[in-house]
C-alpha cells in the first residue's frame, strides 16, 4: 500500500511500553489494510516509554511506507496527549482509535466506516451495548468498568453503556474540531470528547463488539474512579469557563 497525502482512513495507535504488543499488533493491520480497497495510513504515537516501543515502531515503519512514528515531548505524558497528537497529525477522511493490544479484532473495522458510518460523525465501540460479547474477562475487571460507567452516568453524560473502550471512529470534520479543544491528557478524555461532542451535536453511535480481555491491564477500582471522578468536575468547569468555545 502506498502513502497518500488524503488517504480515507487514519489508525492513531497510542503506544506506551508496547515493545511486545505493538509488532504482532501492526503486523495484523498491515494484513487487514492490503485487502482493503482504499487508501489508509497508520500513525504510532510513543508516549513515555521506558521499554524499546520507539524502536520496533520504527523498524515497522522502515517496511510499511505508510506507517509513521511520532513522539509525545519529553516533558508531557498520557494516553489523551497521545491520541491528541495522532488525531491533529493525521489526514484521513475517517480517524480511527486503536489500542495496541487489539482487544477488538480489526476485522471490525468495517463496522465503523460507510455505510455502516453514514450519518454518523463519531462512532464508539462498546463491550456493553447490546450484542457485545466479552470473552474472558475477570469479574472483578467487569466492576470496574462498571463503577466508572456509573459514575461517568452520573455526573458527566448518561447516554452510553461504554465510553472507555479504547476504540473510536471520527469524521475529519469532527476530529478537527473535538481534539483542537481537548484537555485532558489522562483517563477522562474519552469523557471530554464526548461530553463536547454531545454538546456540539454530533451524531453518535455506540457499535457493540467482541471484546478479548488482556491481563496487562493496569486498570485499579478505587484509584481509577476517584481519579474519573475528578477528571469529569473539571471537564464540567472547563465548559462553563468557555474553555471548549470553538475556535474561530
Amino acid at each position: 500500500m502506498s502513502q497518500v497525502s488524503t488517504p480515507f482512513l487514519s489508525i492513531i495507535i497510542p503506544a506506551h511500553n508496547e515493545e511486545h504488543r505493538l509488532p504482532p499488533s501492526l503486523t495484523e493491520i498491515d494484513s487487514y489494510l492490503r485487502q482493503q480497497p482504499y487508501d489508509a495510513e497508520v500513525i504510532v504515537v510513543e508516549n513515555g516509554s521506558i521499554d524499546r516501543t520507539y524502536d520496533v515502531a520504527m523498524a515497522f515503519a522502515d517496511t510499511c511506507k505508510y506507517v509513521r512514528v511520532i513522539q509525545s515531548p519529553d516533558n508531557m505524558r498520557g494516553k489523551g496527549l497521545a491520541v491528541k497528537q495522532g488525531m491533529l497529525a493525521a489526514c484521513g477522511q475517517w480517524r480511527f482509535i486503536c489500542d495496541a493490544d487489539l482487544s477488538m479484532r480489526i476485522e471490525d473495522l468495517s463496522q465503523f466506516l460507510p455505510p455502516a458510518a453514514n450519518g454518523y460523525d463519531m462512532l464508539i465501540a462498546s463491550r456493553e451495548a447490546p450484542g457485545a460479547r466479552r470473552v474472558d474477562e475477570p469479574e472483578y475487571r467487569h466492576l470496574i468498568g462498571r463503577v466508572n460507567n456509573w459514575i461517568i452516568k452520573l455526573a458527566a453524560i448518561n447516554d452510553f453503556e461504554d465510553t472507555q473502550c479504547g476504540f473510536k471512529m471520527f469524521s475529519r470534520n469532527a476530529a478537527e474540531d473535538l481534539f483542537g479543544v481537548q484537555r485532558m491528557n489522562g483517563i477522562g478524555f474519552d469523557v471530554e470528547l464526548l461530553f463536547i461532542a454531545k454538546r456540539r451535536g454530533y451524531r453518535i453511535k455506540e457499535v457493540p463488539i467482541t471484546w478479548y480481555y488482556d491481563a496487562y491491564s493496569t486498570m485499579k477500582l478505587w484509584d481509577d474512579s476517584v481519579k474519573m471522578l475528578k477528571e469529569i468536575l473539571e471537564i464540567r468547569q472547563n465548559w462553563r469557563r468557555g474553555v471548549y468555545a470553538k475556535k474561530s
